[in-house]
C-alpha cells in the first residue's frame, strides 16, 4: 500500500476480522491516523501506520463492545494516542470524553460524536466531515449495520447496567429515526461488524453502504410505528454467548497489552498432563478426537467461529486447558481465546498427549435413517435454526446451554447428537459423552445433511 497522495484529503481503510465478523477502521488525513473500534491485536493498525508513514493521534470507541476485547488502552500506552468515548461509558482509563457537540480535528478533516443510544445506552457514531463542512462517511459501531441495527438486549445484567431491552430498543427507533436517517442519502456508511456477528440478526454480506441504500433495503428503517419497530427488533434474536457481559466490564476498564497476557499462559512439557478433573478444550479435528482424547474432554474444533463457541460453552471465570496437534496450531487457539479475553483463564496449553484413553463409539447412519426411534436424539442447533425438527420427538437444547442441561437428556436408549452441519455436533456430543458416564453418545457429525435434505423433500 501507497501513502496517501497529498492530494487526496483524507482516506479510509477497513479491517476485517472475519471470525468475529468485526470492521474496524483507520481514518487518515496528512499523516494524522486516528483508529477506531480496533481488536484485541494491535499490530495490524501499527504495520498500517508505519506503510502510510503516518501517526496515531487518537483512538475512538463507539462503545464498549460485548463480543470483542479492544486494544484501545495497549494503543494508547504505546503510541501517546489519545482514546475518544462518550462520557456516559464511564470509562476507567484516561479518555477524552466524545459525545454530541464534541469535534476531532484530524488533517483537514473533522470527525463529529453524536450520540445514538440502542445498542447500548452510552453508543456513539462518528461523522465524517471533509475540508468543505459535507458529511462523507458515517462510523455507526453496532448502531446501525448492513441491512440490520443493533441488538438491543445485552445490558440487561445488573453487572453491565441493568437496561431493559424494551427501553433500548425503543432508544434505538429515535436514535435511527433523529440522528441517521435524516443524513445525506450518499453518506458512506462503515459498520463494526458484517454477517454472523452475534450483536445483530439479518446483516448482509456487504460490509460498507450508504444511507441511501438502507433507507431503501433496511427492515429496521422502513416506515413503522415505535411500538412496531420495538416487536419487530426483539424478535428471534440470536443467543447471547456467555462471554459478552465480561467484555463490556473489560473494555470499560481497558485490557491488558496482549503479548505480555499471551506470554503468561503457562505451556506444558511434552509429556505433561492437565490437573485430573479439569475442563479441557481439545481443538483438533473431530475424527481425531474421536479416536483418541483425554477423559471429559470437550471436542471444540479450531474454526471460522472457534471465539465465539469458546465464549459460548465455557464460562467467563471458568479455567480450562487448551488441546491442539502443533505448536502452530497452538498459538492460533491461544490468540483467538485472547480476542475475547479468554487468555487469562487457560490454565494451561499443551500438545496432544501421546497417551488418550478415551474414544467415541461409532454408528450405523443407516440404522439412524430406519429406525430413528431407537435413539435419544438431541438438537443442538439454535432456536431460530430449529423451528423445523429434522427428527420426531427431538430433544432440542441448544449448544451453549448443553452443559448446564445435559441432565435432562435421557439414557435409556444410545444419544444422537446433531446440529446443522457437523461443527457443534463434535462439541455437544463430547459434552455429553463427559456428563453422562455409562451412556452410549454418538455424533451424527456431517452426515445430518442427509437429514436436512429428506427434511426439504
Amino acid at each position: 500500500m501507497s501513502p496517501l497522495p497529498s492530494s487526496q484529503p483524507y482516506r479510509i481503510h477497513q479491517f476485517y476480522d472475519k471470525g468475529l465478523a468485526h470492521a474496524s477502521y483507520a481514518v487518515l488525513s496528512d499523516r494524522q491516523m486516528v483508529v477506531i473500534d480496533p481488536g484485541r491485536d494491535p499490530q495490524p493498525y501499527y504495520d498500517f501506520a508505519d506503510e502510510q508513514d503516518a501517526r496515531i493521534v487518537a483512538v475512538i470507541e463507539t462503545h464498549p463492545h460485548a463480543d470483542f476485547v479492544s486494544s484501545h488502552l495497549e494503543i494508547a500506552q504505546e503510541t501517546g494516542a489519545t482514546i475518544y468515548v462518550s462520557k456516559l461509558v464511564r470509562a476507567l482509563y484516561p479518555h477524552q470524553p466524545f459525545d454530541e457537540g464534541n469535534r476531532i480535528s484530524l488533517g483537514s478533516i473533522e470527525l463529529h460524536a453524536i450520540n445514538t443510544p440502542g445498542h447500548s445506552p452510552d453508543s456513539i457514531c462518528i461523522l465524517l466531515l471533509d475540508e468543505f463542512a459535507n458529511t462523507r462517511a458515517i462510523f455507526t459501531g453496532d448502531t446501525l449495520f448492513v441491512g440490520d441495527v443493533g441488538r438491543p438486549d445485552l445490558r440487561e445484567d445488573e453487572a453491565v447496567g441493568g437496561h431493559k431491552r424494551e427501553e433500548l430498543a425503543g432508544l434505538m427507533y429515535d436514535s435511527t429515526r433523529n440522528k441517521l436517517m435524516p443524513l445525506p442519502g450518499a453518506t458512506k456508511v462503515y459498520p463494526a461488524h458484517g454477517p454472523g456477528s452475534l450483536c445483530g440478526k439479518t446483516t448482509s454480506t456487504d460490509l460498507d453502504s450508504t444511507i441511501a441504500k438502507e433507507l431503501k433495503t433496511n427492515y429496521a428503517l422502513q416506515p413503522m410505528s415505535r411500538e412496531e419497530f420495538v416487536r419487530v427488533l426483539l424478535e428471534d434474536q440470536p443467543f447471547v454467548p456467555k462471554y459478552f457481559g465480561r467484555d463490556v466490564q473489560l473494555n470499560k476498564q481497558g485490557a491488558p497489552a496482549l503479548e505480555d497476557s499471551i506470554r503468561a499462559i503457562p505451556r506444558l512439557l511434552v509429556g505433561g498432563e492437565p490437573e485430573a478433573g479439569a475442563l479441557v478444550i481439545d481443538t483438533r479435528p473431530a475424527d481425531e478426537f474421536r479416536q483418541g482424547h483425554l477423559p471429559g474432554a470437550i471436542n471444540l474444533m479450531d474454526g471460522g467461529k472457534f471465539e465465539t463457541w469458546l465464549g459460548s460453552v465455557v464460562g467467563p471465570q471458568e479455567p480450562f486447558y487448551l488441546v491442539a496437534d502443533s505448536q502452530i496450531a497452538l498459538d492460533t487457539v491461544i490468540r483467538k481465546a485472547a480476542k475475547i479475553g479468554y487468555e487469562t483463564n487457560i490454565k494451561g496449553a499443551l500438545l496432544t498427549p501421546n497417551a488418550l484413553p478415551a474414544t467415541s463409539p461409532a454408528f450405523d447412519v443407516e440404522q439412524v435413517r430406519q429406525r430413528p426411534e431407537q435413539f435419544t436424539i438431541v438438537d443442538i442447533r439454535n432456536r431460530a435454526e430449529a423451528k423445523q425438527l429434522l427428527f420426531d420427538n427431538a430433544l432440542l437444547i441448544p449448544l451453549p446451554e448443553l452443559r448446564e442441561r445435559a441432565h435432562e437428556v435421557p439414557t435409556d436408549k444410545p444419544v444422537l447428537v446433531h446440529c446443522a452441519g457437523g461443527y457443534r455436533s463434535a462439541a455437544g456430543s463430547s459434552i455429553l459423552q463427559a456428563a453422562l458416564p455409562g451412556a452410549t453418545v454418538y455424533d451424527l457429525s456431517e452426515a445430518v445433511m442427509e437429514f436436512q435434505k429428506q427434511a426439504v423433500h
